[in-house]
């Protein structure tokens, strides 16, 4: 069978006319999937992460509490933005909610109005004082007290018993000196009389020679 030579042309341009409208479709959706904003919130904190944007046009990003704080100023960036320290989020105790908002410089399309949810921050119960146990009442076993030593019998007879007996006087010492009269006292007494006589008659002697001289 011979297919005309018209129909060999009709083919070949639909084909191609299939291929131009493919590579349209891929090229016009690859500038959408380019511009990706990536962010994430916790309870504390928000991050960011925008990439594959336009470098050829200034690009705004802004992070804000609704009703409440601006995280992250509005700030114009290029191809790519990412939040190198966290940004942080005030104390609550309620939740939050924060917005994102990029404008793209190429295109309001690839703008972004985003918001997403705090929750609060779950606040960790510090553990229990540990408790010092109290010290036992009373000790297991009891040092046994000394005994006092037992008084003697009797501390005085003891005393006297352990007392030396008093020293003998020596036969050898010599005698002490009498007290009161003894035998040689009448001797002693005629001697001593019989001088008061001999001097009284000498002196009558001597006063009766005087006398006779005279």
């Amino acid at each position: 069978m011979t297919i005309p030579r018209r129909s060999w042309r009709g083919a070949g341009a639909f084909a191609a006319a299939a291929v131009v409208g493919l590579a349209g479709g891929v090229l016009s959706a690859g500038p959408a999937a380019a511009h990706t904003p990536t962010w994430a919130v916790t309870c504390s904190e928000v991050t960011l992460n925008l990439t594959q944007y336009s470098k050829d046009v200034a690009n705004q990003v802004t992070v804000s509490v609704v009703g409440g704080d601006v995280l992250l100023p509005t700030t114009e960036f290029g191809r790519d933005f990412s939040t190198k320290t966290p940004l942080q989020l005030p104390k609550h105790d309620k939740e939050l909610t924060v917005r994102l908002v990029v404008k793209a410089g190429d295109s309001d399309k690839y703008s972004v109005d985003q918001t997403k949810v705090a929750p609060v921050c779950e606040e960790t119960t510090p553990s229990a004082t540990p408790t010092e146990e109290a010290p036992s009442e009373t000790p297991g076993t009891e040092p046994a007290t000394p005994e006092a030593p037992a008084p003697s019998a009797t501390p005085s007879e003891t005393a006297t018993e352990a007392a030396p007996a008093p020293a003998e006087p020596s036969s050898s010492a010599p005698d002490l000196a009498e007290t009161g009269s003894s035998s040689a006292t009448p001797v002693i007494g005629g001697a001593a009389l019989a001088v008061l006589l001999a001097g009284g008659g000498i002196l009558w002697s001597v006063r009766k020679r005087r006398s006779v001289q005279h």
